[in-house]
């Protein structure tokens, strides 16, 4: 099945490459929110920026065909509202047809490829504004990290701002995943996961932008996570958390993010579709029901 359906994207890309555009024109689209009032995203745009790894795994997500397995798996279950990828996996997934009636969220920023001397560089490099529009996508993501011993974060920063006034205008959602950066020896950077300085990155990446009218935050779940979500009035995300973490532990905690004051779902990506056990249906069922859907 899987080898059938890897042919057929193959020879559709070469024979009749419209069918990407055509394919986005017959997509049934749905409201961004569901009347719970929650949202429910699988996130599948690492590879974009070459962080292949999972866990104890540097190449987990290499096999393209595995990890559309994975994201139709995850796409079928009733609790996930839909996805965020790059124009290539998204694309995939419209060929395939599973985005009908799904949120589908464009990945806006890829350059900060990992491992790299330029890693800290985010600049825009996948969708920008007008392909969301003229793709009838949902909105677009974009990662925004602020390095204070690094300059060029200012390009960052004002990209991330005309991106947000742009989606804005179109009255489309702005996903913003902002961190405090910073690069250790060697060219490793680390996320400051510390509850000041996360509270810092939501402070300056909420005032991104002409408006903050349709700007959502996705956010790491650290310690203490309540004052983080007190920083804001703007809606939140919870995005994964570390795969290379206790899978229970990852889990305990997102669930328990959840049930923060203005924390309206999650965008949780590889901690989901490659769980320890393999049982992505399974993992993805706990979720919804932290989320509060049975």
């Amino acid at each position: 099945m899987g080898e059938r359906r890897t042919e057929k994207l193959r020879e559709l890309r070469l024979h009749d490459p419209d069918a990407i555009t055509e394919a986005a024109r017959r997509r049934r689209r749905r409201p961004l929110v569901r009347d719970d009032g929650k949202v429910f995203i699988v996130a599948a745009d690492h590879p974009g920026r070459g962080a292949l790894g999972v866990g104890s795994v540097p190449m987990a997500m290499a096999d393209r065909d595995d990890l559309l397995e994975r994201l139709c798996v995850a796409l079928e279950r009733p609790g996930v509202d839909g996805v965020l990828a790059t124009p290539d996996i998204l694309e995939d997934l419209l060929l395939l047809g599973v985005l009908d009636g799904r949120v589908a969220i464009g990945s806006m920023n890829r350059g900060g490829i990992v491992d790299t001397s330029f890693e800290l560089d985010d600049r825009f490099t996948a969708y920008d504004v007008k392909t969301i529009v003229d793709m009838g996508l949902d909105g677009g993501k974009m990662l925004c990290r602020i390095a204070p011993d690094d300059p060029a974060s200012v390009a960052t920063l004002e990209a991330c701002g005309r991106a947000i006034t742009g989606l804005a205008g179109e009255r489309l959602m702005a996903m913003v995943e902002p961190f405090w950066a910073r690069r250790l020896s060697g060219q490793r950077v680390e996320n400051d996961l510390s509850s000041d300085m996360v509270i810092r990155s939501v402070s300056v990446s909420a005032a991104l932008g002409a408006t903050s009218a349709y700007t959502w935050l996705k956010l790491p779940v650290v310690a203490d996570m309540r004052r983080v979500v007190a920083a804001t009035t703007l809606p939140v995300l919870v995005l994964g958390g570390d795969p290379g973490a206790r899978e229970g532990d990852t889990r305990e905690a997102l669930a328990n993010a959840l049930g923060l004051p203005g924390v309206r779902g999650l965008a949780a990506g590889r901690a989901l579709l490659y769980p320890d056990d393999g049982d992505v249906a399974g993992g993805i069922d706990e979720m919804a029901r932290a989320l509060g859907r049975r």
